[in-house]
């Protein structure tokens, strides 16, 4: 069972998201919050292992919801809004989502998703290309407070060389499976050298060590 976490401030928004994840057994809607800073004392109550997180709330916005969400462990971040914004889909990935979709997706897809980052995936909207990231991180002044990217890609020469391919699909935006058939190695090596490059590059997503990559010009 894949337990979420609702954080949106319109109540109807929340309910119908409720209604339809509902329709999948294997989906668990276990809490509600109206905004980023109840979201946070969810997230770090029920442990949900993926929060689905709007942007723009009362309060402590998603983006600073997520940061905090994201630093103390307590679950993997799904940003689901209205807003196609540059500053919001940059913000959001900088501060640790593991993806960025519209409300205008379908309910099969949003489940799908939802399964994809509580497997450790990575989900973007298909508005959301890779081109436009890479424009991110590279127009985007890397500070401490605004990219977990800024000093970390003198980092990449730690990786083996092995990890260094499997950082260059990352920035691909590749899947686990896309990785391992490109690469030619198992599923499960993918994902542990997967692991291996976030925590050599003290990422906390996928889409932040894609960031990485398109700084340092692998992708």
């Amino acid at each position: 069972m894949i337990t979420v976490l609702l954080v949106d401030d319109h109540a109807t928004v929340r309910s119908g998201l409720r209604l339809l994840l509902s329709a999948h057994p294997d989906l668990e809607v276990v809490g509600e919050a109206g905004d980023g800073a109840v979201g946070v004392r969810q997230a770090r109550a029920l442990r949900p292992d993926v929060t689905l997180m709007d942007v723009r709330m009362p309060g402590l916005d998603g983006i600073a919801a997520t940061r905090e969400i994201v630093e103390g462990g307590w679950s993997r971040v799904l940003v689901l809004t209205s807003f196609e914004v540059d500053e919001y889909v940059a913000g959001a990935l900088r501060a640790g989502a593991d993806g960025y979709l519209l409300k205008t997706i379908d309910a099969g897809p949003l489940a799908d998703a939802i399964r994809r980052v509580a497997g450790g995936e990575a989900v973007l909207a298909p508005e959301v290309t890779r081109q436009v990231i890479a424009g991110y991180a590279s127009a985007t002044p890397a500070t401490p407070e605004t990219s977990p990217a800024a000093g970390r890609v003198a980092a990449i020469g730690a990786l083996t060389a092995r990890e260094r391919d499997v950082l260059v699909t990352l920035g691909r935006g590749l899947s686990n499976a896309d990785i391992a058939a490109s690469l030619g190695i198992s599923e499960l090596t993918a994902k542990t050298h997967v692991s291996r490059v976030l925590g050599k590059l003290g990422c906390t997503s996928r889409v932040q060590a894609a960031l990485i990559a398109h700084e340092a010009g692998l992708s």
